[in-house]
């Protein structure tokens, strides 16, 4: 069955990351189309005229595609109010079509957040994926991410054989064992998250801010930490002179209310460009 996804909307270069940087095996790009375990049933998601088709379609699938594929956003609203922005009018022009993506799931998106401190996309794709094949459920193409539960079982010893450094072994332990409620941090404001993230050692603010961008689609989100947010602001309002993360903090307020897709547009815009 069709989901709708609002035009303009490019599957193929909306989900460009599920192949640029690796899968680990959670969410896969197999013969053009995106595999993902949801409810217990690995479903594949292709593009169709007016959006996506979901097989096998449920109820439950919908509504987690439709968040991976990024329909909190209100693009419509951002495009209108970047034209205003001469340089980022010019980013989303570039893109036309894309809508970024999310992480549906929040113990999943935070792991995620683990892995890729301070190493390269790939480099935590790849030990991601020796995780979930090792400790998740395999279906046919996909695998399903391994539960919290799971994960409490396990020691730092298990974690070495799939590359993990001792620290981020530690980190991801205590986000599963820590006493959070992760579903309900989506009723929290953007500073509780953040402080209650940040009380759990390992989960830092550049953790915080990604979460808050990436999968709870908060539109205040502005994650000045991250090297390669910081790099397309050099590139695109600093003609390429190096930006602290103060001064690209301090930049937040030029892209309210629309920091968080400000952010993504300013990114994949620095992808294309190389």
């Amino acid at each position: 069955m069709l989901l709708r996804v609002p035009e303009p909307y490019e599957f193929e270069l909306s989900t460009t990351r599920f192949r640029n940087f690796g899968s680990d095996r959670a969410t896969v790009w197999h013969d053009g189309g995106l595999h993902r375990v949801v409810g217990g049933c690995e479903v594949r998601i292709t593009a169709v005229e007016g959006g996506v088709a979901i097989e096998p379609w449920s109820e439950e699938a919908a509504a987690e595609v439709g968040r991976l594929l990024g329909l909190p956003f209100d693009l419509d609203a951002f495009a209108e109010w970047a034209a205003g922005d001469a340089t980022l009018a010019m980013v989303v022009g570039s893109v036309a079509g894309f809508r970024p993506t999310l992480n549906t799931q929040p113990f999943e998106a935070l792991v995620v957040a683990i892995t890729t401190q301070q190493i390269s996309l790939h480099a935590a794709a790849s030990i991601r994926r020796n995780l979930v094949e090792r400790y998740g459920v395999r279906h046919d193409v996909a695998w399903e991410f391994p539960t919290r539960e799971r994960i409490r079982e396990l020691r730092p010893r298990h974690f070495t054989p799939l590359g993990f450094s001792r620290a981020k072994a530690e980190y991801v332990l205590e986000l599963a064992h820590a006493d959070l409620d992760l579903d309900g941090l989506a009723a929290l404001d953007d500073d509780e998250v953040i402080a209650t993230l940040t009380s759990v050692r390992g989960l830092g603010r550049w953790t915080a801010d990604w979460f808050l961008a990436r999968h709870l689609a908060r539109p205040h989100a502005w994650p000045a930490g991250d090297l390669g947010v910081r790099k397309a602001v050099s590139t695109f309002y600093a003609a390429g002179r190096s930006l602290t993360i103060k001064e690209v903090r301090d930049m937040s307020e030029r892209f309210a209310p629309f920091e968080n897709l400000s952010a993504q547009f300013l990114l994949a815009g620095a992808r294309m460009a190389g």
